[in-house]
Order: structure tokens, then C-alpha cells, then sequence
């Protein structure tokens, strides 16, 4: 049965609330919590308590933080720490995170101490942090150890931790020594030592260091989980793989915003505000405005030359929006490769060498259908056509070579490339066209 027949058949109260546990008993955690976010509160507790512990704390840390809330709220402070008992560090502390004060206050009270010390750590690290994402429940084994001695620790510890596929090892003052897979362990002998097969290539991040560099290591690696360390290299937790998934999500949403002339928003679109979203907006929608005046004040000063020559405008638009979409093309292909670590700021003279052949082929491509355009359309005029053709390719050109430096740019200078996109490269390559073309016209056409 799919996951929509047992939605639908909790809904209508078709069977009976122990043939609905039975139902729920052979899904998926995360298909459990997309269910309970379909129903109504009231049956939304109601269905949540029929749930084993063990796996409410799992569902639990699925749900949206609005459907948490419900839940905590109509919990009992014994089934609150219930649950916050059996959830991990890292799915508590996104919890409280998004949680108002009185629900924070009771769930902290019926968290146990040494759990709500390890919070509170967490909740101390700067955002956007590797100790904001962490988690302290990993593996960790002596150097001495042998290889059944650890099996034995994975055995009584493993089932409260994060991973068991990756442990680590420590000496007695915490510091990281190595790390051992549990392949490694299952296909050692049970007496050797720990220390002499564990991997001691170590891939670590320092707790201040950023999520967004993580995520690079993660992919560049292939990690699962990756220790995280304080300044004395102590081991104070790991982030694994599905920590990781959230952050690509999440600054891959800032990205796009940012891209399309947002200022970023932690809240999801239809939690957020109306106020708040014009907000984020006419703030980019203000500079923009602003700098298109820049447009506005090169036609004005051209004025004469196009009351000579009227059909001048009707080119305007064409080279304006061609140049700025050349650039936006460039520019999302750079900022894309610098995101995934294709493109670093070293190669920019081979990006330039690129991006000019490209648009002298897209130049000519365009140029030759342009010309023969006008020259069709508008009384064969020779000298017009060229004027627009030139202007065209040349726009072309500086709208590329634009969208390749103005992120590598931002990225030496630690701006987000994002904010170097659309909205403000094409704000630049309209200007420039105009300049362009009513220079070329000045030229070709002795206006």
C-alpha cells in the first residue's frame, strides 16, 4: 500500500487506530512525517502518539518545524523527554533553533542536564558554522584497542550514535589521531591493535570553519561524516552527509536570491511575511533603480543624434537586451563553476580567452543574421546595418568578458559572486551598449 491509500485511509478513519499503527509500522520515517504533515492537529497528535518511541523521535526530526511545535505543545513534559531523549544533538538543536521561548524553556527543562550543556555549546558557535552543525554522538576507540575490543564499543554505544561507519580515534586527552572505517574493522583480524590500521590522513574542519568550505570537502572527498576539531585538534564532534545535504540546499537557495536580485531569506516562501519579502526586495529593486538611471541620463545625452535619426531607437532594446543576456550567460557559468570547484580565480585569463572566442562566434553568428535583417527591412541601408552589427558584436564581446571577471572579482575580494549576476551585470551592459552605439553611429553614419 502507497504512501497517498494510507494517508487517505488515516484521514477518513477507515480502520481502526491499531490497524493505523500496523499501517505506519512498515514506513519509512520520512514518509511517516510527510503524512502526519497532511493531517489535521488534532489527529496529527493523536496519530503521532500511536507511534513507537524510537521511531516518533525519528519522525519527529523529519517534521517542519510548525508541525513540531504543534506536537511539543500538546506533549506531556515526560513525553517531551521522551523524545528529546531519543533524538540526536544536532536534530535537537535545529529544533530549538526555530522554536519561541516558552516551548524552548520546556523542552531545555525536561532535557537532561549533561544532553543540555552540549546544546547550549552548540547554540554558542557562530551561524553558518561547523560547530553550528554538528553532532557529538560518534564513535570514538582507543589507539590501543583491538579489533574485537571495538566491536564490543559499537555494540553497547552504537545504537544513540549518528554513524557507525566511520570511527575515530582519540587519545585520552581527546586528540585526533585517525579515523577507521567499518569495513576496515570487519575485515581486520580481532587482535590487531587499532592504531596500526586506522587511517591517519586526516580530513578535518575546525569548528569556526564555514559550512559552505565543508560542503566543497564533502563532495571533493566523498565523505560520509567528517570529524570536527577544536584549535588543539580535540575531537568535540563530526558532521555527517545528511547535515551536509541541508547546507547545498541552503546556500544554494541563497545563491539563486541572490542571483535573481533578492536579498537572502532563512524562512521558506510562504512562511515569510509579506512585508518581509518587499522588504528583502525593494532594497536590490532600489540600487538597480537607481543605477538604471545611468541608462536613462546616456540616451538623454544622445537626444540630438536620434532626433536626427529616429530609427537609431528602434535598435535600442535589441542591443541593450542582447548584451545583457550575453553577460547573464557568462556570468551564471562562472559562478556555477567556482560553486562546485570547477573554476578558480587563477584561471581567469584561460575564462577570458574562452569567453572572448565564444563571443566572437555568437558575434558573428548574430552579427551576419542582424545585418541581413536591417538591411532587408530597413530600405537596404548599408551603413545602418553596419553600425547595428558592430555595435552588436562588440557588446557581445565586453558583455562576456564582464560576466567573467565581475565574480571572479567578487570572489577575491570575499563578496558572494551571487550578487554579482543578473540584475547588476545587466544593469552595466546597458550602459555600455549605449555608449557603444551611439559612438559606432557617430562613426559610421557622421551623425
Amino acid at each position: 500500500m502507497n504512501k497517498e491509500e494510507i494517508l487517505l485511509i488515516i484521514k477518513s478513519d477507515l480502520v481502526s487506530l491499531s490497524k493505523q499503527k500496523i499501517l505506519l509500522s512498515d514506513m519509512n520515517t520520512a514518509d511517516i512525517a510527510e503524512i502526519l504533515e497532511e493531517l489535521d492537529k488534532e489527529k496529527i497528535i493523536r496519530i503521532f502518539r500511536l507511534l513507537p518511541k524510537v521511531v516518533a523521535s525519528d519522525v519527529f526530526a523529519y517534521i517542519d518545524s510548525d508541525y513540531q511545535q504543534v506536537i511539543v505543545e500538546a506533549l506531556t513534559d515526560t513525553e517531551i523527554g521522551e523524545i528529546m531523549g531519543k533524538l540526536f544533538v544536532d536534530d535537537t538543536v535545529d529544533f530549538i533553533e526555530e522554536m519561541p521561548a516558552n516551548v524552548v524553556n520546556r523542552v531545555l527543562k525536561n532535557i537532561p542536564v549533561e544532553k543540555r550543556k552540549v546544546i547550549n555549546q552548540i547554540l554558542q558557535y557562530p551561524d553558518d558554522s561547523a560547530g553550528s552543525i554538528m553532532t557529538v554522538e560518534y564513535v570514538g576507540l582507543s589507539e590501543d584497542a583491538k579489533v574485537r575490543e571495538a566491536f564490543d564499543t559499537i555494540r553497547i554505544t552504537g545504537l544513540n550514535k549518528e554513524t557507525i561507519y566511520t570511527c575515530y580515534v582519540t587519545r585520552t586527552d581527546r586528540l585526533l589521531v585517525g579515523v577507521i572505517s567499518a569495513k576496515t574493522l570487519m575485515l581486520a583480524r580481532p587482535f590487531e591493535r587499532i592504531g596500526d590500521i586506522m587511517d591517519t590522513n586526516l580530513i578535518f574542519a575546525y569548528t569556526t570553519d564555514d559550512q559552505e568550505i565543508i560542503a566543497e570537502q564533502f563532495q571533493k572527498y566523498s565523505l560520509l561524516a567528517m570529524p570536527v576539531v577544536d584549535k588543539e585538534r580535540r575531537l568535540v564532534g563530526i558532521i555527517t552527509v545528511d547535515d551536509i545535504v541541508d547546507v547545498i540546499v541552503e546556500e544554494n537557495t541563497e545563491d539563486i536570491e541572490r542571483m535573481g536580485g533578492l536579498a537572502p531569506s532563512d524562512e521558506p516562501y510562504l512562511k515569510t511575511g509579506i512585508f518581509r519579502l518587499a522588504r528583502n526586495r525593494i532594497i536590490w529593486l532600489l540600487v538597480l533603480m537607481l543605477s538604471a538611471t545611468i541608462t536613462g541620463l546616456i540616451i538623454s545625452n544622445y537626444e540630438a543624434r536620434m532626433v536626427a535619426l529616429p530609427i537609431l531607437m528602434v535598435f535600442i532594446p535589441l542591443l541593450m537586451d542582447t548584451g545583457g543576456n550575453a553577460g547573464s550567460q557568462s556570468s551564471t557559468l562562472i559562478i556555477r563553476g567556482m560553486a562546485v570547484g570547477e573554476i578558480k580565480p587563477k584561471d581567469i585569463f584561460r575564462i577570458l580567452w574562452k569567453e572572448a572566442r565564444i563571443a566572437f562566434v555568437c558575434g558573428i553568428g548574430l552579427g551576419f543574421i542582424n545585418f541581413i535583417w536591417v538591411y532587408v527591412i530597413y530600405g537596404q541601408n548599408l551603413l545602418l546595418g553596419a553600425a547595428v552589427t558592430t555595435t552588436l558584436f562588440s557588446t557581445l564581446l565586453i558583455a562576456k568578458i564582464l560576466g567573467c571577471i565581475l565574480p571572479v572579482a567578487a570572489k577575491q575580494i570575499r563578496i558572494d559572486p551571487a550578487v554579482m549576476a543578473t540584475p547588476l551585470i545587466t544593469t552595466i551592459c546597458d550602459a555600455l551598449s549605449l555608449v557603444i552605439y551611439f559612438t559606432v553611429a557617430k562613426m559610421i553614419l557622421g551623425l
